[in-house]
């Protein structure tokens, strides 16, 4: 039975979108080699004018539709990536865009997409009650759906990823690709298998929202909660994209959110550059199971960088902890003068940096003449702090982690 997308129809994307859309760098990524023990070559989506791969297929539905269809306007229901796309090109085509989003959307991307000069509405407290609205809306109004992800034209836009990708380094051996209903995946798959029948195609889910994996496993592993990787958090993944995926993508791998963080923090430290969640999900599978891409040439998308700053900020002072570069401590010390000046000389005296102290007299599960300092301090590195508490636990002092430590696991 063949696909509802082929090769032919991701061409003429390339060729419709061309000029309009970043053709974006793949490059060679030496430092995260060295991290993964493989060849990694990044596709950077995150220089797309939105700063995600999404351009792509709402440009191609976009320049499918008759006139009379532009006229009467399109919609489109999204929290983030699709809803910027749409309103860019929608509006620099002269085509009126309606999007709506969840009323918890964060206020930054609701006034990000009606800066590109669509109109947003605002109804739901989900996704789906979103959907809901967009469908009662288009039905009111007569104005053409821009699905996500469940449209052939959206899958063969984003397709072209692919194309200039094996277009740029033919000798790939593997494609990591997120997936949140699909559409990515689905395009990529299918001009990546036309290209080169040999290569693999790989998907990557959070372990959150493995609705993927539970649509071609058989599997109802639960999908739901709050992850980082909110651009690819699909409770229910589009028909088109599970037939495509069911027939030409090797396998699934679930990412936890611990995983994804390190992988927003790689992107950042080693290639100084941002990705959001979803964008740093096909790393983070590297990461997770290197041995399983050890001498491969692995091709991975970037397909994101819309991520708060205040987010990014928070996921690098957790890799700090898990590095062992910023340990939080509480000593259990005598209550005598001076004894908070000899901490912080052995401290210093071993190049440790004090960033925070908080002395406490009234715990009641140490002595009346006793005390509690909580510590933190900024180290070179997990050997360092082991021997920054040694040379405390030496000098008589009870030295016990706080909760930070949890964050290694």
């Amino acid at each position: 039975m063949p696909l509802p997308v082929t090769l032919e129809d991701i061409e003429r994307a390339a060729k419709a979108i061309e000029g309009a859309v970043l053709r974006t760098p793949l490059l060679p990524a030496r430092h995260l080699d060295e991290i993964t023990g493989t060849s990694i070559f990044v596709k950077y989506e995150n220089l797309q004018d939105t700063n995600a791969f999404k351009e792509r297929g709402a440009l191609n539905k976009l320049l499918s539709l008759s006139a009379e269809e532009r006229a009467k306007g399109v919609i489109a229901m999204s929290a983030g990536n699709h809803a910027q796309a749409v309103a860019l090109h929608a509006t620099r085509l002269g085509i009126p865009a309606v999007i709506v989003m969840p009323l918890n959307t964060p206020h930054v991307k609701v006034a990000a997409t009606e800066n590109y000069g669509a109109t947003v509405v605002l109804a739901g407290e989900t996704v789906d009650d979103a959907r809901e609205e967009a469908d009662r809306l288009s039905k009111e109004h007569g104005y053409t759906w821009v699905h996500p992800y469940d449209d052939s034209y959206v899958i063969a836009g984003q397709g072209t990823i692919a194309l200039e990708m094996l277009e740029d380094m033919p000798e790939l051996d593997v494609l990591v690709v997120p997936i949140g209903g699909g559409g990515m995946i689905s395009g990529m798959a299918i001009a990546a298998k036309a290209k080169k029948p040999s290569i693999e195609i790989i998907g990557v889910e959070a372990v959150l929202f493995p609705s993927m994996h539970n649509a071609l496993s058989g599997k109802e592993r639960p999908a739901g909660g709050n992850t980082l990787a909110e651009g690819i958090a699909v409770r229910r993944v589009g028909a088109l994209t599970k037939e495509i995926t069911s027939e030409l993508v090797e396998d699934i791998i679930l990412v936890s959110e611990t995983q994804i963080e390190q992988a927003v923090n790689a992107y950042l430290t080693q290639q100084k550059t941002i990705a959001e969640g979803a964008g740093a999900a096909g790393l983070a599978a590297v990461m997770a199971q290197p041995e399983r891409f050890r001498g491969k040439k692995v091709g991975l998308v970037l397909c994101g960088g819309n991520i708060d700053p205040r987010l990014l900020t928070s996921i690098m002072l957790r890799e700090l902890v898990r590095s062992g570069n910023i340990i939080s401590i509480r000593c259990t010390i005598p209550d005598r003068p001076g004894i908070l000046g000899e901490i912080s000389t052995l401290i210093g005296g071993l190049g440790g940096n004090i960033l925070e102290v908080s002395h406490h007299r009234l715990f009641l599960d140490v002595p009346a003449k006793g005390a509690t300092l909580d510590v933190t301090i900024e180290t070179r590195g997990s050997t360092h702090a082991a021997t920054i508490i040694k040379a405390l636990e030496d000098n008589g002092i009870n030295v016990a982690h706080l909760a930070s430590a949890d964050l290694r696991n």
